[in-house]
């Protein structure tokens, strides 16, 4: 019985510690996760701004799991580049020591549940007001207050005799192989819980109730940092090779820190016990991880080019840059690790993915229109076949990926943007359809030897380069919010294209009245036909995107 009831204590207050923690962190998210994940998404090539901005957000959602799910997300779609991860991946490691100088600063300190009950009721009061921002904040603050009342459990059941628990005791000396196994239990049980954060909290509480060593605890809490690296390996499945190198140095540094901290291991924690209290050993803890992590940093900080090259090598690049096949899956991460936000920025990348393809189609159509010769056929119609099947599976792909977000629990803000971003989604297979009609026609008129008079290609092109800038327009724009100036910088250009269209138009059907080659005339007013309709879809676009928010 004694040791059902542990197992059952043991279970319900690791389910409050980690419960607690998701509480805070989707809370966190919901409320700021949309401008962490701009702030991420935008991070500069500098790597110590990458720093400190992993840093910045690892110390806000509590969680190095969540941040580095979103690097790998984020290089995936093209958002950050390899080199621009690692500082990031660097920063999200040292964020990470945060929740264990919260156990030891307040976890010890005082009656834990005394403080966690009201701090959960008031967490309470909040998410029941009508502004979704004081639920979201409602919603941390309850997972506050669950995280500490898991802590209190955890201190009140290792607050017993070490040597009721025997089995630890005999591990702890067994010399070097006492070591490794408290390595391997710490690599096991982050895994298993998916947070590093959680087991360094247990661990803290163990050796502050003297059921583990000093050494035992650090080399527990090593094991814990290779453990925390399933996160990232997870998220890397089926992704681009460099989203793959991106989790890589994740795994790398954690490694790399922990054999450096390994050989030196009776060094350093001499060290950490020299410039620690003696009487605290949930502060030297908190001080070890603080330090491992800095250390590691330090190291590595300045070999971040190199490091990229080590990935490069391991990882080899992607067979294909356009693949036959494009296949966008939509993988729920265990624990909530990835911010909601991060499902949908990472559809924007998509977006953006495929508005260079769209904008290629137009440049490829734009050369033939301009050279009307054979070179166009045999160097351009395949590839735009070959895109717009590409894009036709793009948009597949990301509608059925951007309704599986919509189910998610997101803001009506965030439900809105989804809502806007299928429809924009819909505008740019469009053009891609109208890009490779163009394309035909262009075929077409050159297997036919179809002349078509100077003066009427010295007026096709103006309109065609008309529709290249509101292309241009949108491909700068998407993904941003139009403003009131920029919508009606778009307004002006649609309309100028359809004045364009009834003046070609025109002149199309006086030479017809005056005995030109019929099929010409018609080939040339398709011409102008399907230009506008890109003109239309952009304008389409250009409205959702003043709409998004």
């Amino acid at each position: 019985m004694a040791v059902v009831s542990f197992l059952m204590g043991l279970i319900g207050s690791l389910g409050f510690l980690l419960c607690g923690m998701k509480f805070m962190s989707n809370g966190v998210q919901k409320s700021a996760g949309e401008r962490l994940q701009r702030a991420l998404s935008m991070v500069a090539g500098n790597r110590f701004a990458g720093l400190l901005t992993g840093l910045a957000i690892t110390m806000i959602i509590q969680s190095s799991g969540a941040t580095t799910v979103m690097v790998v997300s984020f290089v995936n779609a093209g958002l950050l580049t390899l080199a621009q991860s690692v500082g990031v991946t660097f920063g999200a490691n040292i964020g990470t020591t945060v929740t264990a100088w919260i156990v030891s600063l307040f976890g010890f300190n005082f009656k834990i549940s005394a403080f966690a009950v009201p701090v959960f009721g008031f967490g309470y009061l909040l998410t029941l007001m009508k502004n979704a921002n004081s639920r979201n904040m409602g919603e941390a603050t309850m997972g506050f207050g669950m995280l500490f009342l898991g802590l209190s459990g955890l201190s009140d059941l290792f607050r017993i005799d070490p040597a009721s628990l025997g089995w630890l005791q005999e591990i702890q000396h067994m010399g070097f192989i006492s070591y490794v196994v408290g390595f391997f239990i710490g690599i096991f049980i982050t895994a298993l819980m998916h947070s590093s954060s959680a087991f360094t909290a247990i661990v803290i509480t163990l050796a502050f109730n003297k059921v583990v060593t000093w050494e035992m605890s650090a080399i527990m809490t090593y094991g814990s940092n290779i453990g925390s690296t399933i996160d990232a390996i997870i998220a890397a499945a089926g992704t681009t090779a460099d989203a793959k190198r991106s989790a890589l140095v994740h795994v790398l540094f954690n490694i790399f820190g922990t054999v450096i901290a390994v050989i030196f291991f009776r060094p350093l924690l001499s060290f950490i016990e020299f410039i620690s209290p003696k009487d605290n050993i949930a502060i030297r803890i908190s001080i070890l991880h603080t330090v491992f992590k800095f250390l590691t940093t330090a190291i590595c900080i300045p070999f971040v080019n190199q490091i990229c090259t080590i990935t490069r090598k391991l990882i080899k690049d992607d067979p294909d840059a356009l693949p036959f096949t494009y296949k966008l899956e939509f993988v729920a991460h265990t624990l909530g690790k990835e911010s909601l936000g991060g499902y949908i920025v990472r559809a924007e990348g998509e977006i953006a993915k495929m508005t260079d393809i769209v904008s290629e189609m137009f440049d490829r159509f734009q050369i033939g229109i301009t050279t009307l010769d054979t070179s166009f056929i045999e160097g351009h119609m395949d590839v735009m076949k070959s895109e717009e099947d590409y894009c036709d599976q793009m948009q597949e792909q990301i509608t059925a990926y951007l309704l599986k977000c919509g189910t998610l629990p997101i803001s009506e803000v965030q439900l809105g943007n989804i809502s806007a971003m299928i429809g924009i989604v819909d505008d740019l297979e469009a053009i891609t359809d109208e890009c490779y009609a163009l394309g035909k026609l262009i075929q077409k008129s050159i297997e036919k030897k179809m002349e078509f008079k100077d003066e009427d290609m010295e007026r096709l092109l103006p309109y065609v380069e008309l529709a290249r800038q509101f292309m241009q327009f949108i491909h700068i724009n998407i993904n941003k919010h139009l403003s009131k100036e920029r919508l009606e910088f778009a307004t002006e250009l649609e309309n100028q294209i359809d004045d364009f269209k009834n003046q070609l138009k025109k002149l199309a059907r006086q030479r017809l009245e005056e005995g030109s080659s019929v099929k010409a005339e018609l080939l040339y007013m398709d011409l102008v036909k399907q230009i506008e309709r890109i003109g239309d879809h952009c304008f389409n676009i250009s409205s959702l995107l003043a709409q998004t928010k």
